[in-house]
């Protein structure tokens, strides 16, 4: 009974978000005004798929059928370091290996950034844009959801660099780093 209770929910979510899409797809058909507001408030700024998630989540379920609780193993990693210099807009975190996210969130990024090399950005659920670069040897895809205890990468030469960033602002790292202190 439970997997057809699942898979009339998992119908029915589906079945939304096409309704969703259509609706969006004749809005923005509708009038080039339309087309405009819907580039300038979606395209044009950083979309937050954190609270589309969270959204989503709240009204409709996870797609994903979770564990049990009780088979579920915690691992509390963090984010080790020995020291760590301001470096251009973020921190430079030396004697670090594994790479752990400071926050669960969605994968928004994989690639190059100039300054940071191989780059991954992570968008918490708390809004907060995490860049982690200098990294190698990878875990993680693009759009990925990652828990904290999930890791992402290595260092490359133990060093990583660290950025903060919501909204298109810049973060200061010092409020971050205090709680997690390697």
């Amino acid at each position: 009974m439970d997997k057809k209770k699942y898979i009339t929910s998992l119908f029915i979510r589906v079945l939304v978000s096409i309704i969703l899409f259509l609706t969006i797809s004749i809005f923005v058909n509708y009038s080039d005004k339309n087309l405009l507001l819907f580039k300038n408030n979606v395209y044009d700024k950083s979309f937050n798929f954190a609270k589309v998630s969270n959204l989503y989540n709240k009204y409709f379920g996870s797609v994903i059928k979770k564990p049990s609780p009780d088979k579920v193993v915690t691992v509390n990693k963090e984010l080790n370091y020995s020291d760590y210099t301001k470096y251009l807009d973020g921190v430079k975190l030396n004697d670090t290996q594994n790479i752990y996210p400071l926050k669960s969130g969605i994968v928004v990024y994989v690639g190059e950034k100039e300054g940071y090399g191989n780059t991954v950005i992570i968008q918490g659920m708390d809004g907060i844009d995490y860049w982690y670069g200098n990294i190698d040897n990878l875990s993680v895809k693009l759009y990925d959801y990652v828990e904290s205890d999930n890791i992402i990468g290595e260092a490359i030469d133990n060093t990583l660099y660290l950025v903060f960033m919501k909204d298109g602002s810049v973060l200061d790292y010092e409020k971050f780093l205090d709680n997690n202190e390697g």
